[in-house]
């Protein structure tokens, strides 16, 4: 039988990913999740950096991370560097702080790009689910195990299941296209 639980599911790890991948971007104030996206090759793997220290946020343009190794501080400071963040980090002993310089115009503008084209992005997961759905329920329907009655039940509650998604997608894309353009 057809389970629609499992594609609700898929979407909402879809629509986290997507909140995650927000988080990340940079909007002009410190946050600590900017830096969730960062990986520091240490011990000979690659680690994100809130595992290899405490990452605060003081003030609302400041970053500071309080590496727990200071044979760790160079490598983290590099990757950082390395990062598309732009930020400029400050190395005080085992003290590394960021500050977060404030956006200029040109780049709000390239960032609010950057936030459609993944919404844009997110809203073509849900829809690939959408249609994985649906070619379940043709399969069901082709080996008789739903009715046509069913399987165009079924279709209508994924295709409600989808249209929320998306709506939420859209939401959390104008709302972070704000908080870009709010200096």
């Amino acid at each position: 039988m057809f389970n629609d639980n499992e594609y609700k599911l898929k979407m909402s790890k879809t629509i986290d990913i997507f909140e995650k991948e927000l988080g990340s971007l940079r909007t002009g104030r410190a946050n600590a999740s900017m830096l969730d996206l960062i990986k520091v090759d240490v011990y000979g793997q690659l680690m994100p950096i809130n595992q290899l220290a405490t990452i605060t946020t003081p003030e609302a343009r400041t970053i500071n991370i309080q590496v727990w190794d200071i044979n760790n501080v160079n490598l983290i400071d590099a990757a950082i560097r390395k990062s598309e963040l732009g930020l400029n980090p400050q190395i005080d002993g085992q003290l590394i702080r960021l500050p977060v310089p404030d956006l200029s115009e040109e780049r709000r503008i390239d960032m609010k790009k950057i936030v459609k084209s993944m919404g844009e992005k997110c809203k073509v997961s849900i829809r690939n689910i959408r249609r994985e759905a649906n070619d379940e329920l043709k399969k069901l329907l082709k080996s008789k195990v739903i009715s046509e009655d069913n399987e165009k039940s079924f279709e209508k509650i994924v295709q409600e299941i989808t249209d929320n998604n998306i709506k939420i997608i859209d939401d959390k894309v104008s709302n972070k296209e704000k908080e870009i353009m709010t200096i």
